[in-house]
């Protein structure tokens, strides 16, 4: 899942892109989304050309991720100064995006946007719980001269839809000050809906920890482009970042360093709370893992007992992989692995907790089988569905294990097919190729940050992929999704994460929600281009990659 035999040990100097953290450095959350929710469109501001000077409106159908189906179709809708944003039922959740979108929206066109009840006219949410076509996540979105309306059979659809209207007015509409108007939406019609249920994006917590503003931060950048999983790397050799009550130098002493021997952190269980929180007012779920029986130095330094020799070896600070395991035949090691869990379970209201499983090099075959078998049935017992790393295939999957595949195009077909033969049985997978997935792979020689052992993934080869196609032999309709991983080994800060993410984020959030039908690169990076002018009116300071055409600031 990550560096293989290419890490550096702690005894020798780091590479140059392996930086000491700069706390400095961290990026506090500004309003990035408003970071969400937002559509945003204002309507023509004072000053503006005359009606027929100003630039014809975005064509529905050019947005990231491409929807289903965008039919033009009559004059534009543009907002004014009596704009108000309607709610069309009494949902406090279709209310909260309301307000997440006159917040964003306010600033950049300097109205008013009151959010009011029903009514024929203005921005309008619509709650409609007959609507079967739209699904979970789907939404329609329908614009003419008097109105736009979204609508959604849940909330979350109502947030998607709003996350492609906000795309189809001017990057500027994104900007924390008054900025020059028209605020026009094409006319027409807009169907969406997600193809995967699935849609994740991982934050490396460990390697380096970052605060609770920076991942708001990345969570109203990921819901931009309706991914819908945040999946938090809480464990590893480097660091631990959670608190639990039952072991507490897990976290006070465990998450005091991480690479490089930087100051490290953790989160106590308000803070998590907190993420959590944010999350889901963002319609994304977190997935946390605690990695086991490998990548446990942390856990390993912070009690003794845990070592089949009963004594803790130092925190560790490079990035060497596989060197640690917990000690299988030992009593205490299930009673650790049994309150870890219980404690992230009842902290974490989603459906998934993720037990790693990967890279456990000393961990014996054997061993490593009966403690993932037993760390299976933990995650059930408190009523969680079980995520690991797809070496959990090599043990004995429960039934609605998933398996997140980090392997790559030159993978062995032996292990390509254990992973493949255990769909039969029904394991259900999430696709992470390290290749073309993992976005802290260098998108070239001459990146500055990140790591190149899977190779270098540029903005193409991450988007150009189909996950139904990907894993041979595996059954139909055991893809739940895709996710995106993003280990932190070279990286301290907000401005690095986005360096990496962006613009790859995008694509694999494409792969996640667009039919198939509209996957073409060309186009891709036309709509892609578009993005340019958004993300850095976000502050987003995004790698240019010269494979895209980026549109003019």
């Amino acid at each position: 899942m990550r560096l293989h035999r290419t890490r550096q040990s702690s005894s020798v100097p780091p590479p140059r892109s392996v930086r000491t953290p700069r706390r400095a450095r961290r990026i506090t959350l500004p309003r990035l989304l408003g970071s969400l929710l937002l559509v945003t469109a204002a309507g023509a501001a004072a000053g503006s050309g005359p009606a027929a000077a100003a630039p014809a409106p975005r064509p529905l159908g050019q947005v990231v991720p491409a929807p289903v189906e965008a039919k033009p179709g009559g004059s534009p809708y543009a907002i004014t100064a009596g704009t108000r944003i309607r709610v069309e039922s009494e949902s406090r959740e279709a209310r909260r995006i309301a307000d997440q979108l006159a917040g964003v929206l306010r600033p950049s066109t300097g109205y008013a946007l009151p959010v009011t009840g029903r009514g024929s006219d203005g921005i309008r949410l619509r709650l409609d719980p007959h609507d079967d076509a739209s699904g979970a996540e789907g939404y329609t979105l329908r614009s003419n001269p008097g109105s736009v309306t979204i609508t959604a059979r849940e909330p979350a659809g109502l947030f998607h839809g709003v996350q492609t209207l906000r795309q189809l007015f001017p990057a500027r509409v994104e900007r924390n000050s008054r900025q020059e108007g028209p605020w026009t939406v094409a006319g027409g019609t807009v169907r969406d809906a997600p193809r995967y249920a699935y849609r994740g994006a991982m934050l490396d917590v460990s390697r380096h920890f970052f605060s609770v503003a920076e991942v708001k931060r990345y969570i109203d950048q990921l819901a931009l482009y309706k991914l819908n999983k945040l999946h938090l790397h809480l464990s590893d050799d480097q660091g631990w970042r959670i608190a639990i009550d039952s072991w507490p130098r897990l976290a006070t002493y465990g998450g005091r360093t991480e690479v490089g021997g930087g100051p490290g952190g953790y989160y106590t269980k308000a803070d998590y709370r907190e993420i959590v929180r944010y999350a889901a007012s963002r319609y994304l779920e977190v997935v946390p893992e605690i990695d086991l029986p490998g990548h446990t130095n942390a856990a390993l330094a912070s009690y003794a007992e845990l070592n089949c020799d009963g004594v803790a070896p130092p925190l560790y600070t490079g990035t060497n992989v596989g060197f640690s395991s917990l000690c299988v035949p030992k009593a205490v090691t299930y009673d650790f692995v049994d309150d870890v869990i219980r404690e992230l379970a009842a902290l974490t209201p989603g459906t998934y907790l993720h037990i790693g499983g990967d890279e456990a090099h000393s961990t014996a075959h054997d061993d490593y089988v009966a403690f993932m078998n037993k760390a299976q049935a933990v995650v059930g017992r408190y009523g969680k569905t079980v995520i690991g790393w797809h070496q959990l295939t090599g043990a004995t999957p429960v039934g609605g294990t998933v398996a997140q595949y980090w392997g790559y195009d030159r993978t062995g077909a032996d292990e390509r097919k254990q992973v493949a033969d255990a769909t039969a049985r029904g394991t259900k997978l999430v696709l992470s190729p390290a290749d073309r997935g993992y976005l802290d792979m260098k998108y070239d020689k001459d990146t500055e940050l990140g790591l190149s052992w899977a190779g270098y993934v540029s903005v193409r080869r991450s988007y150009d992929w189909d996950p139904a196609a990907y894993l041979d032999g595996a059954r139909p309709g055991s893809v739940l999704g895709v996710e995106a991983p993003l280990w932190s080994e070279t990286l301290t800060n907000s401005a690095e994460i986005e360096q990496m993410a962006f613009p790859r984020l995008p694509g694999i959030a494409e792969l996640g929600w667009s039919p198939a039908s509209t996957h073409d690169w060309d186009a891709y990076k036309a709509r892609l281009g578009a993005q340019g002018p958004r993300l850095s009116a976000l502050g987003i300071d995004y790698y240019r990659a010269p494979e895209v055409p980026w549109a003019a600031e």
